[in-house]
């Protein structure tokens, strides 16, 4: 992309991948910024100085007390009920008064943060899924760590929650148990993943299932019966339907799951691979004016968590013109010459 500006201080603080870069904690994470930054020398300044600031300065979330929460809740509750006896009593109509609307606003913002994605359980199965363009930070009970994507879902059953299906992509970070050694199992059409402790990444796009191991070691056990072992640094492929069993090596054409810190991280991808990230995160359908358009090549970072955004950085990395239509992504040559 033709935008120095966009690589700026902000840019490289804001990227959990740069921020593993930074800690020296994600192998694939190292190898892509190290090549990164050789390839890019005129930010290395920038990016030294964004790891100072990562490495340097600790930040602490505070959260309000029990205490406090009960608190206010005290206070604001009777006049929710005071003002609503006063409202059915005299049957009064227009707007209410200013301390409910407060507590109204409250309570609806309180709903939002807790639906902004779909969240499902009982006393048997507990499901979480992600609307379009949406990506959530997940708790499992046991402790592990789940980077869910748009438009995608991971359920459980509620006596074994390390046993995860998952249909679309996600990010793992399994919490090791060594006093049992108790296995984490991830299971999706094509496969299932066997774990002890370790992080890796699952996508279930494209008909086929794609498993990235960072750290640790996991055994992958495919639906035909096969198994087979993943190093660190390693990306594996299979599909139940065509039987294809795939292994390479990541590296810095392989971005895998860069899109866990709001970007999508590109070294000369076609577009066409570009596109069905879009299509996937945010339910759309991509048409082309013309086949050679498909692979035009991008480098850089695009955000990927609002769609105007992401369309326009896309056109001005390849002087296209993107027109979206009910769900349709048309893509164009721009007449404007440069």
């Amino acid at each position: 992309m033709n935008n120095k500006n966009k690589f700026d201080l902000h840019y490289f603080l804001s990227d959990s991948s740069f921020e593993n870069w930074a800690k020296g904690l994600n192998k694939n994470d190292i190898t892509y910024w190290n090549n990164w930054l050789k390839n890019h020398p005129e930010h290395v300044v920038t990016a030294e100085n964004a790891k100072d600031i990562i490495i340097g300065v600790k930040f602490d979330q505070k959260y309000p007390s029990n205490d406090k929460v009960n608190e206010a809740l005290s206070n604001v509750l009777p006049k929710i009920n005071l003002d609503i006896e006063k409202k059915t009593n005299k049957k009064k109509k227009g707007t209410l008064n200013s301390t409910f609307l407060t507590a109204a606003a409250a309570v609806i913002l309180v709903l939002i943060t807790w639906t902004s994605y779909s969240y499902l359980t009982d006393n048997t199965n507990t499901t979480h899924k992600t609307n379009f363009g949406e990506i959530i930070d997940l708790k499992l009970p046991d402790g592990t760590s789940v980077v869910l994507n748009g438009n995608s879902k991971i359920w459980y059953d509620n006596e074994n929650p390390r046993l995860i299906h998952l249909k679309g992509e996600a990010y793992f970070k399994v919490k090791p148990i060594p006093s049992t050694n108790a296995k984490f199992w991830v299971i999706t059409e094509d496969l299932k993943v066997e774990v002890l402790g370790t992080q890796f990444h699952v996508n279930t796009r494209k008909q086929k299932t794609n498993v990235v191991l960072d750290e640790g070691s996991i055994h992958l056990e495919l639906n035909n019966g096969e198994i087979t072992k993943m190093i660190p640094g390693e990306i594996v492929s299979f599909s139940n339907e065509s039987k294809k069993l795939t292994h390479k090596k990541v590296d810095i054409e392989t971005p895998y799951a860069l899109w866990r810190g709001g970007t999508y991280a590109f070294n000369e991808i076609p577009l066409k691979e570009v596109m069905f990230n879009l299509e996937t995160t945010y339910g759309l359908e991509v048409e082309y004016e013309f086949e050679h358009l498909k692979e035009i090549p991008i480098s850089g970072g695009i955000p990927n968590q609002n769609l105007k955004i992401c369309i326009a950085a896309i056109e001005k990395a390849t002087n296209t013109r993107i027109i979206n239509k009910e769900n349709t992504l048309r893509i164009q040559e721009n007449p404007i010459i440069n």
